[in-house]
């Protein structure tokens, strides 16, 4: 056959691919719910500081700060992502904004704590104490809006915490960062942590963790290509291998709960995603096989229809149907994209649950209240004061978003 002819037959197939692939279905359903949860996200999760709004309280009717600088950066990380995707130049501007306002947490006058960001955690622990997870959880968007931008404000701001965060709450020799830093004084509290208000005496334990949730010290390595912060994010990595258990799960560290079993439905997520980026700085496969006892145990909580509920036990417990929890459904849906293109097929089918679930549980854009219209569903139901707390939390969206564009670049940007 004529060469010419092969090559004008090629490029009509590629041409007919092409148009099928932009006009497929999938493609367009992702597309429409992308565009919508990003519109929620900028006008409705947002503030006019451009810090995220939280947990809306379904029976009050109001909303409700929780962790405002790691729910701010995870929106921006998926105003990002998905910005990459559709171009969508008011996602960006929105993540800026955000950006700015995560950036003026910067502490810039204090004898122990310039550099460092003041991200308190709220909420019932109150804005004492800066909380080592409440900074990392979200630094990664902070610097994916660096590199999508060009502006190398924010990776630096976000490098001045992980700084101080290595230089002080770093415990190498038992492989965990200290979890809170008094605000005012600058003291790392050693013992006595908040978050363990019940317990009489407390254990190592209870007040560190091997704290790579958002994997900052690896990001900061990136930004700077300091060793330092490199072998830090490795042998924390190394760490939560030791400490994972047979089902891959770290259940000596809340908010897991070893007594009943119970594991959080993102926290050993957060741990998971680590590891693999320990292993795309190593090529090593260990920390790829940890990652996947996490995937598998996150695989077999999954219900037939996608769902993860916000309460999941080790020892065969059902779990607790009252959260349903949209943000573990997409965070384990990019865990199980990332290891299946590792080469661990069986976390294909989880996956496509995900995403499935996902564009079918979104409040609907006609919905009577505005606060809802698009968001990806994820509930939390429990009581306070003899009072129904029942919330529609963020990071269902802000993780969608994410989720929504990892499959979309699987299945058209690859």
């Amino acid at each position: 056959m004529n060469k010419y002819l092969i090559l004008l037959m090629t490029l009509i197939t590629v041409s007919t691919s092409c148009t099928q692939a932009q006009s497929s279905p999938i493609r367009n359903e992702l597309l429409k719910a992308m565009n919508e949860c990003t519109d929620y996200a900028v006008n409705i999760l947002l503030d006019e500081e451009g810090k995220s709004r939280c947990d809306y309280n379904l029976v009050r009717g109001e909303w409700f700060p929780y962790e405002e600088p790691w729910h701010t950066g995870q929106i921006i990380l998926g105003l990002v992502d998905v910005y990459e995707i559709t171009r969508n130049e008011t996602a960006l501007a929105a993540a800026r904004r955000a950006g700015d306002w995560w950036i003026g947490m910067e502490i810039k006058d204090h004898p122990k704590l310039k550099g460092m960001v003041a991200a308190t955690h709220g909420d019932v622990v109150g804005n004492n104490q800066i909380v080592f997870a409440t900074i990392s959880d979200g630094t990664h968007g902070i610097y994916e809006l660096s590199r999508v931008t060009g502006d190398q404000k924010y990776a630096r701001v976000a490098t001045g915490a992980a700084t101080r965060m290595l230089e002080n709450m770093y415990y190498p020799e038992e492989g965990v960062c200290y979890d809170l830093v008094d605000l005012a004084t600058g003291e790392i509290l050693k013992q006595d942590s908040p978050f363990h208000w019940d317990k009489e005496i407390q254990s190592l334990e209870d007040v560190s963790r091997p704290n790579t949730e958002g994997s900052p010290f690896k990001d900061a390595y990136l930004f700077t290509k300091e060793e330092r912060f490199k072998e830090a994010h490795l042998l924390l990595c190394n760490s939560l291998i030791e400490k994972q258990n047979k089902d891959g799960i770290w259940m000596d560290y809340m908010p897991n709960h070893k007594k009943v079993s119970s594991f959080h439905p993102r926290f050993n997520l957060w741990y998971a995603e680590s590891l693999l980026e320990a292993y795309e700085l190593t090529g090593d496969k260990k920390y790829l096989e940890a990652a996947a006892k996490t995937a598998r145990t996150y695989a077999k909580a999954q219900r037939a229809d996608g769902t993860l509920y916000y309460d999941n036990y080790t020892d065969g417990k059902p779990s607790d149907k009252g959260s349903v929890y949209g943000s573990a459904i997409a965070f384990a849906g990019i865990l199980w994209i990332r290891l299946a293109e590792y080469g661990y097929d069986e976390f294909i089918p989880h996956y496509e649950k995900s995403i499935a679930w996902i564009l079918k549980n979104q409040y609907a854009m006609d919905h009577p209240d505005p606060n809802l219209r698009g968001a990806v569903v994820n509930t939390r139901m429990h009581h306070r004061k003899g009072e129904v707390w029942l919330t529609q939390r963020d990071v269902g969206t802000s993780f969608g978003l994410r989720f929504m564009a990892a499959y979309y670049n699987l299945r058209f940007n690859n």
